[in-house]
């Protein structure tokens, strides 16, 4: 009963309920039937003092769900800053990969969130990462973004950080040549002024 009511006060929220379960003697690592922790519950709707009060009592930041999700990987599909914020503390293991092979960084490039990828490259996470598709932050950026200006900025902040500007895809087509391909040409101006390469198209 005490892991019922600290799952449900962290799915919706409630931060006091949360603090009362913990002190109650509640299982902090407890799991739903998705077997989602209560810190993975509060990242995923961005419940950042619930996740505050988890974390400072030793929540797990690298505990897997069904889907192998987890709290920090899951802060790269919502795009929220003050989450990850939330969630550093707690020393997350910034190379775990969802389902897909991927890093935190690499959904937050494919849905146009800027605001976190330029604080999640402050983290020291790899930036040429490949998923399991053969596609980098950089290639999701392109491959499926649309080329607006937050996409733009997606790739100007991944250049900055290192990026590897021409390491392309599985089947050799480089971030220049999707770009090109898509008639994204602001973007591929940006790479071309990195020194891409035409590549495959």
């Amino acid at each position: 009963m005490l892991e019922e009511e600290l799952l449900a006060g962290a799915a919706r929220g409630d931060a006091a309920a949360v603090r009362d379960a913990l002190a109650a003697g509640a299982d902090i690592e407890a799991r739903d039937g998705q077997r989602r922790t209560a810190l993975l519950l509060a990242a995923a709707a961005d419940h950042v003092e619930v996740a505050k009060v988890l974390v400072a009592a030793g929540a797990d930041p690298d505990a897997r769900d069904f889907r192998r999700d987890t709290p920090w990987l899951v802060t790269g599909v919502t795009g929220s800053v003050a989450m990850l914020r939330a969630l550093l503390p707690a020393g997350p293991d910034l190379t775990l990969r969802n389902r897909y092979g991927g890093v935190s960084l690499i959904p937050a490039c494919e849905r146009g969130h800027v605001d976190y990828v330029r604080e999640v490259l402050t983290t020291g996470i790899y930036v040429d990462h490949v998923n399991d598709l053969g596609w980098t932050g950089l290639l999701e950026a392109v491959i499926l973004g649309d080329g607006s200006g937050p996409y733009q900025e997606i790739v100007r902040l991944l250049l900055a950080a290192g990026a590897e500007v021409d390491l392309a895809d599985h089947d050799g087509v480089t971030p220049l040549a999707h770009a090109t391909a898509k008639g994204q040409s602001e973007v591929a101006a940006l790479l071309r002024a990195a020194g891409a390469s035409a590549g495959e198209v």
